[in-house]
């Protein structure tokens, strides 16, 4: 899993990984191995109280399958459904998704008076959870990325730039993390033409570097050799408020988006963590 659309080599196109997986391809193949979900059911209970429409999305069959998935729509009912799921559960572990909160922030921007809203939608949910799983029950709060707000000026169609684009067969990625692949796999001159055009147009703006470049770093983990390809020959990592999009593969709503994320900048890679014990119900005695 390296990035929100990335290149699928065997059928060489574009595939998206977050809503929009082609029919060629597998979740599971394309990411065999046990989920943590997989490793923790062979100890514990697991659950997963979710949106009902990703329940079997191609998205949890890759990353988060395993255990037992609960369909809830409110935040009120999730809450519920947690509670239920765990009432008298002895060695239990469960996901609880909720997305209002990274829906306001993409469409409103994370400054905005609806991202503050949904936080304090959030927080009132975090507190219903508190108070009806059990008592004494950890509860680890975080978020899966940070956020910045891109000014409209700031969000880019590179595409406009002949010499942005040059040599490239594929664009992926994402706005603030772009993947481009070369025509020719093997084209040093190429990739170098490439990086120096970018670096011209936005300096200090952005980093640019390789796909050699970003796993020698460390940016992508441990990275198996069928993976690599998947990965741009060139990638643009956006160290400014700026977002870059081809517009000519992606809708035009898609330059609306004001929240975004997928740098390698703090306000994007750090998150919190909150680590505390469920004020919640207590079994009644015998």
């Amino acid at each position: 899993m390296v990035g929100y659309d990335v290149l699928d080599p065997d059928q060489d196109r574009v595939v998206n990984m977050l809503g929009g997986w082609d029919a060629g391809v597998d979740p599971q193949q394309w990411q065999p191995f046990p989920t943590v979900f997989e490793r923790a059911a062979d100890h514990v209970e697991v659950t997963t109280v979710s949106l009902p429409q990703f329940s079997d999305s191609a998205m949890t069959r890759a990353a988060l399958r395993g255990g037992r998935y609960v369909t809830a729509t409110t935040s009120h009912a999730r809450t519920a459904a947690a509670a239920e799921a765990m009432a008298g559960a002895d060695g239990s572990l469960m996901y609880f998704y909720v997305n209002e909160l990274d829906k306001a922030g993409h469409r409103h921007g994370c400054q905005s008076p609806q991202w503050e809203h949904q936080l304090e939608e959030l927080d009132a949910t975090v507190k219903r959870l508190s108070a009806t799983l059990p008592a004494g029950t950890t509860i680890l709060l975080t978020a899966d990325h940070g956020m910045l707000d891109v000014p409209e000026s700031q969000r880019i169609d590179y595409s406009a730039d002949p010499d942005l684009i040059a040599g490239i067969r594929h664009t992926a990625g994402e706005p603030r993390m772009v993947h481009l692949y070369l025509d020719e796999q093997d084209d040093d001159a190429g990739r170098d033409r490439l990086l120096d055009a970018w670096r011209a147009r936005f300096g200090e703006r952005i980093w640019a570097f390789t796909r050699e470049e970003a796993i020698s770093a460390g940016l992508f983990g441990e990275v198996r050799a069928e993976v690599a390809p998947r990965i741009g020959d060139v990638m643009i990592a956006a160290r400014e408020p700026l977002a870059f999009y081809d517009t000519r593969r992606v809708r035009p709503t898609a330059l609306e988006v004001v929240g975004q994320h997928g740098s390698l900048t703090r306000a994007e890679r750090e998150v919190p963590l909150l680590c505390f014990q469920a004020d919640g119900k207590r079994a009644p005695r015998a």
